[in-house]
């Protein structure tokens, strides 16, 4: 993979966050999807969620929030669960990792939702993160975040889930030695969502790519 430069972060008043380079203004409530690497967990979960018409693929899905001049991170990951970061030092990781990152935001017509959805997330902030991701009150994985957050105002919806890697038709190995590990029923059919599917709401749009 070719290596992808990040911008510095500079701070503005009155128009947000500018990622220099990139000539993207992040703003409060903006959404950043991660391209799908080929192995581990990020090929496992494109392998199943990807549209077959799509050139890019997404693994992750986190949220911007500010907090007067500050940018943060709200995300559920392996490891760190359901947890807040400073925006300049995820993206520093991101970069020497040399991961894409898409920023999307909300339509025009859905910004009040944004207020409610950043507080209903700051709730979940401390919770493990949901290996299973079958539904669970009390786990979180990373699409499961966002979608609970905005689930008020319906931004994005929750589709059966699947496992099935569609070159073979059968389960994913990856997925089948993932839930052999957590001696765990794998969730097939049941609701969820993936970040693949939420980039696809209609009710956001993409401002940009940051290489």
């Amino acid at each position: 993979m070719k290596k992808r430069i990040f911008g510095i972060i500079t701070t503005t008043l009155l128009y947000g966050c500018t990622i220099n380079q990139s000539n993207i203004r992040i703003k409060n409530g903006d959404f950043i999807f991660i391209e799908a690497e080929t192995k581990k967990l990020s090929g496992a979960i494109s392998r199943v969620t990807k549209d077959e018409k799509s050139i890019i693929s997404f693994d992750h899905i986190a949220m911007i929030e500010t907090d007067g001049k500050n940018y943060f991170v709200l995300e559920a990951t392996t490891g760190k669960g359901s947890h807040r970061e400073n925006l300049k030092t995820y993206l520093k990781r991101h970069k020497k990792e040399n991961r894409i990152l898409h920023i999307y935001r909300l339509k025009k017509e859905y910004l009040p939702c944004l207020d409610d959805a950043i507080s209903t997330a700051k709730t979940m902030l401390g919770k493990p993160y949901n290996y299973t991701y079958a539904p669970n009150e009390n786990e979180y994985y990373c699409s499961d975040f966002i979608e609970r957050a905005f689930r008020n105002c319906s931004i994005f919806d929750l589709q059966p889930m699947t496992f099935t890697n569609p070159e073979t038709g059968k389960t994913d190995a990856y997925w089948l030695q993932h839930y052999q590990q957590l001696n765990a029923k794998i969730p097939e059919g049941e609701l969820g969502c993936n970040p693949n599917g939420m980039s696809k709401s209609d009710k956001i749009y993409k401002i940009g790519t940051l290489k």
